[in-house]
């Protein structure tokens, strides 16, 4: 039997006829290498992105704490202004009543005794300039309360506009979680870690405040990364190292670009790192603590758990560090 060449025309229809539906067209599985660098991207995406929900969280409560400040002021005022308004009434009721009362001129006009007249023109001075002083008061007030109104409105409108913002970079963020757990999952390398857990002891070179610091941070070695998370069971990078330096005694701001930039004037070289140090990548999406010894304390995404790793590890994505 003789097998020649098969013409191009034949050949593709006898490879549609064998090939399964749809075969023709799906993607070859990615490799080893292809999946990690996939991920790789996806964590630089996540980091960015989980920066920008912390920062948004963030203008969120400032905006909502401004809202309950002006809007606790305008319910005060609204109070104080009805209590003016009442006395105002009141004041007005009284100005029509007649009799023998001392204080209103038929009253004065029919004393008695010259003292009680006197005493009548006293007593009817001093309450013209009580009821002045509360009219001007209600006046004042009242002009005010308006205004108080409008900002609390507008703060609350901020707060909205802002806690808009948070959702839609939660739900960016949930998409690349899914696509994150997904890849690590195929990798193997998935690890939901223990929010009970105790972390390791440092024991590293670290004195006084960074001692701190480090203890700290190596309590919390296992636990989960958690976009957003502020402990205790579970941490995201900046979240960690606010923390951290907390426990030292040292307020830091919320996000890694905050930090960063509060850190403007502690800039340190990389040459000259101390335990304690924050590093920063060059996206300034990612934060860690330099721990002394070459390596550093952090919570790196999705998928992985605070952990101690070589500060070699970060590769040359260094945009350099700061001494709280």
């Amino acid at each position: 039997m003789r097998f020649g060449r098969v013409p191009v025309a034949a050949g593709l229809a006898f490879g549609l006829v064998l090939s399964p539906v749809g075969a023709a067209v799906a993607d070859p599985r990615p490799t080893l290498g292809q999946a990690k660098a996939k991920l790789e991207k996806l964590n630089d995406k996540a980091d960015k992105v989980v920066d920008r929900f912390n920062t948004a969280t963030e203008r969120y409560k400032a905006a909502k704490s401004a809202y309950t400040k002006l809007n606790d002021r305008y319910k005060t005022k609204l109070a104080t202004v009805e209590d003016l308004r009442a006395q105002v009434i009141g004041m007005a009721v009284d100005s029509y009543k007649l009799g023998t009362d001392v204080t209103t001129l038929p009253g004065m006009m029919s004393a008695d005794r010259p003292d009680d007249f006197l005493m009548g023109l006293a007593l009817a001075e001093q309450m013209a300039r009580e009821r002045a002083e509360k009219l001007a008061a209600f006046d004042r007030e009242n002009r005010g309360l308006k205004a108080d109104r409008d900002k609390a409105e507008e703060s609350l409108e901020a707060a909205d506009r802002e806690r808009d913002g948070v959702e839609k970079e939660r739900s960016e963020i949930m998409k690349l979680i899914a696509e994150q757990k997904k890849l690590l999952k195929k990798l193997g390398a998935y690890n939901p870690g223990n929010p009970n857990s105790v972390g390791i002891q440092y024991t590293g070179p670290a004195s006084g405040n960074a001692a701190a610091v480090l203890r700290f941070a190596f309590a919390q070695v296992g636990k989960p990364y958690v976009f957003g998370g502020t402990g205790p069971g579970g941490w995201d990078c900046s979240g960690l190292t606010q923390a951290a330096w907390r426990a030292a005694g040292v307020s830091l701001p919320r996000t890694t670009w905050q930090q960063w930039a509060w850190g403007a004037s502690r800039k340190v070289s990389l040459n000259a790192l101390q335990p304690g140090d924050l590093i920063f990548s060059s996206s300034l999406g990612h934060v860690s603590i330099y721990a002394g010894d070459g390596k550093i304390v952090h919570a790196p995404q999705t998928g992985d758990v605070v952990k101690v790793v070589k500060l070699s590890s970060y590769g040359g994505r260094l945009v350099g560090a700061i001494r709280p």
